[in-house]
This record gives C-alpha cells, structure tokens and sequence, in this order.
C-alpha cells in the first residue's frame, strides 16, 4: 500500500507566489540545465513544464532559454511586449534566487553592439536593408514616430516584414525600451520615403537623445484635479442602446497631457439587458465601489489623473492617464483579483502621449 501511495501521491504545491515558483524551479534546475546544456528534449524535459507553472502564477509570462556560455544556462523571462505585464516579470526575476548555473533576465536586452541582424522566412533584417527617419508632428511635437525602410518591403509580405522589423527592434534596443521609447513605428519600401533616409544604426542615440528631452521637460509635472469640471455626455450607439460618460473636461483641455502617456483602462462587464444596457441599483453600486477603489490607490498627486467613465452596452470602463505603468499594472491586476468572483473585470495600459484616444470625448 505505500508504493501505491508513493506512486500515486505525486501532486505538487500550487504555486500561488514568487517564492513558489522558485522553490519549485530550484528543485528542478539541474534537470533544466541539463538538458540545455546537452540540446536534449528541451520542450518535453523543460518548456512543457515551466509554462504550465508559470501560467499557475499569473497569465502574460514568456520566456526564453539557451546557455549563456559554456557552463550557465539562461532563462530570459519576457512580457513579449504587453505594457501591463512588464512589472511582473520584472518582479518575479528580482526574487529569483542565486543559482550557480544560471542566468535570470528580466525582458529580452539590448544588443551589446549597434546591429540588428535577424533573419526571418528567408528575409534579412539589418543595417544592408533598413533605414529610418522620423516624423515631426506641429500639433504633437513629443511624439515619437519612425518610419522604418526596408529593401524588400511590399503590400504582399508586410506581415512578414512588420513581425521582423519588431523583433530586430527589440534586438537592437531591447525589449524595454522598444516598447516605451517609440510611440508609433512605420513600415514601408525606400521608394515610399518622403523624407531624407538616416543610417539605422543611429536609431538607438536617437532615441536615447529624445527620451532624455522629454523626461527632462516634463519632469514633477502634477495635475490637481480637485477643482476641475466635469461633463455628463450622452450618446446613442449604433445599435440604439445609450451611452453615458463623465469626463473631467479640464484634464481634456490640459495642455500638458504628454507629461502623462500612460492610459490604463479598466474594463467592467455586466448584465444591462434587461436595463437598456445600463447596470441596474446593486450593479451600480459595485461599478462605483470598484472605481472608488482605483481612484484611492491612484491618485493625482503622484501622477495619476482620472480622466473619467463611460458606461454602455453592459460595459463601464474607467480611465486614468498616468506618469508610469508599474503602479497601475499592479493596482488594476489587485483589483481584478479581488472582485474575480462578483464581477468580469479586465484591464489595459498603453502609451498615448496626447490621448487621442479620447478625442471622441471632445466637441468637433
């Protein structure tokens, strides 16, 4: 009876923490190692087991692994580009132990070198094919927006060539600063250009030198929001159901909205369809509490600006415009966590430096 309970009795601690990954990765590293190191089974002996136990942990983990060099194995945890995701990964490599074998990396990093070479279904993506230039915008003059050149570029293959250009992207400049540095990327074949085309290998100073510009000029800027205006909106959608928003029209009219290009919008479903899509008495009162919630975690003060609400089709989203994304990812993920079984919550962060987002909120 206790081989068959030894046999049987192999179910494994959930991993409900940090520590609970690590605790279980420590226990297996040298299996992992192994396996790298001799290019054996990778996806049975080690991929298919880390991706289950780190989707346990929390959904939006990537990874990648190889050997760093001849005796060190490394695992690179990466957020594959989602903003919101950044901090976790971030976190959960900070609280990796020291493992004598290994390598833990927080986000694919930046080339040691300038180059950019990748290759993908038969095309090169390097300094031989690519150029760039950027565009000024009057109306907008701290957006980042490139346009990268590509030799072989056509209507035909620009799916391809736009998964290239980002992963040499993230190459070049990493994985970082390749989604917050550039606020809008291009793709387009050199004839195309209307504009002088610039080596790409001086992308990486350029943006660095921009970058310090605008941390520079908008550095400690705060927005109390205290006395500011508030507009109720109301609309029709298209399938006839109302829209009802509130938005602080002097944060519209701010006329430093750049010094805060995060947007992280909380999405909360409800049943509206017996109330013309609108959330009914106890609906509405969660909605607020929820809000509430945010609006305490979040404040002005420290650099996050409640823009406002729209509530409609059994959907409110709530909108903040933010100085960072850190925080918010973190507060909006609790939060989702603590209402989990009330109510469908969902949450983004992108980077709007002039919240074009919310022109639809702003009169013709």
């Amino acid at each position: 009876m206790s081989f068959l309970k030894s046999i049987f009795s192999t179910k494994q601690e959930p991993i409900n923490s940090y520590s609970d990954f690590w605790n279980w990765f420590e226990k297996n590293e040298n299996k992992f190692h192994k396996v790298l190191k001799d290019q054996g089974n990778i996806n049975k002996v080690f991929f298919d087991k880390l991706a289950p136990k780190l989707n346990e942990l929390k959904d939006g983990f990537w990874f990648l692994a190889g050997m760093y060099d001849d005796n060190t194995a490394e695992l690179i945890l990466t957020a594959d580009g989602i903003i919101k995701n950044i901090v976790f990964v971030e976190e959960l490599v900070q609280s990796a132990p020291k493992m004598n074998n290994w390598k833990i990396t927080a986000l694919k990093q930046p080339s040691d070198s300038n180059q950019y070479g990748i290759e993908m279904d038969g095309y090169k993506f390097d300094e031989s094919k690519m150029d760039f230039y950027s565009t000024d915008h009057k109306q907008m003059p701290d957006e980042i927006d490139i346009t990268i050149t590509h030799k072989d570029f056509s209507e035909e293959n620009r799916a391809v060539m736009t998964n290239g250009v980002y992963l040499a992207l993230d190459n070049s400049l990493g994985e970082l600063n390749s989604v917050t540095t550039i606020d809008n990327v291009n793709i387009i074949n050199p004839k195309d250009a209307t504009s002088d085309l610039i080596p790409l290998e001086k992308l990486k100073d350029f943006l660095t030198w921009r970058e310090k510009e605008f941390v520079e000029k908008y550095k400690g800027f705060r927005h109390n929001t205290e006395n500011d205006n508030y507009s109720g909106l109301e609309a029709t959608l298209k399938n006839g159901l109302p829209l009802v928003a509130i938005i602080n029209t002097d944060l519209l009219n701010w006329d430093s909205k750049a010094s805060h290009p995060w947007i992280a919008v909380m999405e909360i479903k409800y049943d509206g369809k017996n109330n013309n899509g609108m959330p009914d008495d106890s609906t509405y009162k969660l909605l607020n509490e929820i809000e509430d919630k945010i609006i305490a975690e979040l404040k002005d003060s420290d650099g996050y600006l409640n823009i406002g609400r729209q509530t409609a089709d059994s959907v409110r989203e709530v909108y903040f415009a933010c100085v960072e994304f850190r925080k918010p990812s973190k507060v909006l993920h609790e939060i989702k966590k603590e209402y989990i079984n009330k109510i469908e919550l969902d949450f983004d962060i992108y980077k709007d430096k002039y919240w074009q987002s919310f022109n639809r909120f702003s009169p013709n």
